[in-house]
């Protein structure tokens, strides 16, 4: 989406904000409060009658109170996903510097917002929160809800309190969007400092790495579906929600927002079940049944995060698979540079020798052996032979237009300026040899 329709989303969210309208069917005398200029002060609003016990009935939901002021919360258990006790290795590939106590499952708490708008930025409102923390063998789901703009603070205070008791968060693209989305809110409440937490667990990037080759998109959705074989069934559209709240806001029907908060539960369940699968396979790689890809984004994470001796072996297990021609490429390479890290260079060059041909992995693989041969095994011949394979294999290329022109003259100019030193320390033995010769 471009950033002039990103931008248009964000206005149109905030007029929504700012306008009030009598709702569909008035039955109480509560008064709701919408921001009237984007103020952060209740003075500036506009009151819109609507019914807190319908609304708190149609929701499930219980009002709370706490200094700031009102808030509703609704509060649900699940048996399902059971309660995992991660492995702490497993957890320091994803947070190196975490403290021992990242491990401990009751300091978790799984996070994930419905918001105003999915741009970001200071005029996006959370107006939904949803809580999930390991009790009694299963899952407590709370999820707090912005009836209107001045509950805001108070849900923050609420939310607060809960990170104190739970500090660990953890989210799925959370890093990114959900919690500096709540530490803007919090500094703009200006009364409210934004809570500590003791580490922050994210699992969209290890979910990439083990899945996006196999499935392309990692939604949560898709993940649940394809990885935990979840069916959701009928789910509000992400993309909807913003306009549901918003409709809400004008009086709209406040049973539209049932499913809103349905999903937000779902994510939260299946951001508690993902990030159990995804600890049990970096925990134990090598004997948890993964299928080679999986090998694959493991060995990656690993070699990240300096486990070339871990990151070696499952490169090798997920090339002994069956893996896509262009991953199995990368697999090799990768393995390759581990193998010339640690000094094996028969494994080196067996797979470099495997991957020459016309393709970004194959005029590497020409460059590693000409640099093995010239620098350690102090064969200038054969590196030059090889130089000399690597042009022919470019010509041929682009006279058969399989290389583009541009990146044809970049791997030419590389490889002729190997060639012609080369070939000057090839002379010089040959001109030393002459000039003894001579003198004698």
């Amino acid at each position: 989406m471009s950033a002039r329709y990103v931008s248009l989303d964000r206005v149109r969210g905030l007029k929504a904000l700012r306008r009030s309208s009598a709702p569909e069917a008035p039955t109480g005398g509560g008064q709701s409060f919408l921001p009237d200029d984007g103020g952060e002060s209740p003075s500036h609003t506009k009151t819109m009658n609507y019914d807190p016990e319908r609304l708190s009935r149609i929701l499930g939901a219980t009002p709370k109170t706490n200094e700031y002021g009102d808030y509703l919360s609704v509060r649900c258990w699940c048996a399902h996903p059971p309660r995992y006790s991660p492995d702490l290795c497993a957890l320091r590939l994803l947070v190196p510097e975490a403290p021992d106590e990242v491990a401990d499952p009751d300091e978790w708490l799984f996070l994930d917002t419905e918001t105003t708008g999915l741009a970001g930025g200071s005029g996006t409102y959370a107006f939904l929160v949803g809580l999930a923390w390991w009790d009694g063998g299963g899952l407590e789901i709370e999820q707090f809800f912005m009836r209107e703009y001045s509950e805001e603070r108070s849900m923050l205070f609420a939310l607060r309190e809960r990170i104190a008791e739970h500090p660990v968060l953890v989210t799925f693209n959370g890093k990114s969007f959900d919690w500096p989305l709540l530490e803007t809110r919090y500094r703009m409440s200006r009364k409210i400092s934004v809570p500590t937490l003791r580490a922050h667990l994210d699992f969209l990037h290890p979910a990439r790495s083990l899945w996006r080759l196999r499935l392309g998109s990692v939604r949560l959705s898709e993940l649940e579906r394809h990885v935990l074989g979840w069916d959701r069934g009928a789910d509000v559209l992400s993309g909807q929600i913003p306009q549901i709240y918003f409709d809400y806001l004008r009086g709209g029907r406040p049973e539209r927002l049932v499913p809103v908060l349905n999903h937000n539960q779902m994510d939260l369940r299946g951001l508690a079940a993902l990030s159990s699968r995804i600890l049990c396979s970096l925990g134990d790689a090598e004997n948890s049944g993964l299928d080679g890809l999986e090998l694959f984004g493991v060995s990656r994470i690993c070699e990240k995060r300096g486990e070339r001796r871990r990151a070696r072996t499952l490169y090798e297990k997920s090339i002994a698979s069956i893996l896509p021609a262009e991953t199995d490429r990368a697999a090799r390479r990768s393995l390759a540079r581990l193998a010339k890290r640690e000094g094996d260079f028969d494994l080196a060059c067996e797979l470099w020798n495997g991957a020459l041909g016309n393709s970004r992995h194959g005029y590497e693989a020409y460059e590693q052996l000409a640099i093995y041969y010239e620098h350690k095994a102090r064969d200038s011949e054969q590196a030059l032979q090889v130089v000399r394979q690597a042009v022919d294999e470019l010509r041929r290329a682009i006279q058969t237009g399989d290389i583009a022109p541009g990146a044809y003259r970049e791997i030419k100019t590389r490889f002729d300026r190997r060639m012609l030193r080369l070939e000057r320390k090839n002379r010089r033995p040959l001109l030393d040899a002459m000039a003894i010769h001579a003198q004698t």
